[in-house]
């Protein structure tokens, strides 16, 4: 779990013992690649830590497939409504690559934050942080221009370049893959 560890770390510094109560409630998962791990308007009560591979999720919108977000090693992966409202989400997470997931509850998860402040603090922290990250790529769509938006992506996630097709990244940054393999071929 050294990705999970690090992840966590990454945010706030959990220790040793309450990550061991984290890691006492999930239940280890091998899944393929293309597996659909999450389905919109489908309940999952679960959050998934990512040891191992990438993912995406996105949204269906009059049948096209749109990214919204990818997920990598030491990183979490949830449906939002079902995180905190209690009812299925809207979005899909698939998986682009073979993965090494552990799950935990969202019940068990909410039990912890009651318990433990080192997990609690992570977990705010992590969620100001994503907000704080989606709030600037939605600002970002609307108003960089798209060289702009990819140069970014290279700098903020180089590695989606190489774990993602074209076109998932295409609809990550609000454009086509024509015109993104155009930029693509100017750089």
């Amino acid at each position: 779990m050294e990705n999970i560890i690090k992840g966590i770390r990454q945010y706030y510094p959990v220790s040793d013992s309450s990550l061991e109560v984290l890691f006492s409630h999930m239940e280890k998962l091998e899944l393929p690649k293309k597996h659909l791990l999450i389905r919109g308007g489908v309940a999952d009560r679960h959050v998934y830590f990512i040891e191992k591979g990438f993912c995406r999720s996105y949204c269906l919108h009059d049948g096209e497939e749109i990214t919204i977000w990818f997920s990598r090693e030491g990183d979490i992966t949830f449906a939002m409504k079902d995180l905190y409202h209690d009812e299925p989400g809207y979005e899909y997470v698939e998986l682009l690559e073979d993965c090494e997931l552990y799950a935990i509850r969202i019940e068990d998860l909410n039990r912890i934050y009651e318990t433990n402040i080192e997990i609690a603090n992570w977990g705010r922290i992590i969620h100001q942080e994503c907000l704080l990250y989606m709030d600037m790529h939605h600002i970002n769509r609307l108003y960089l221009p798209a060289k702009e938006r990819y140069e970014q992506l290279l700098r903020e996630q180089p590695d989606v370049i190489h774990r993602a097709q074209l076109g998932y990244i295409a609809s990550f940054l609000g454009m086509t893959p024509q015109h993104l393999s155009r930029l693509r071929s100017e750089s």
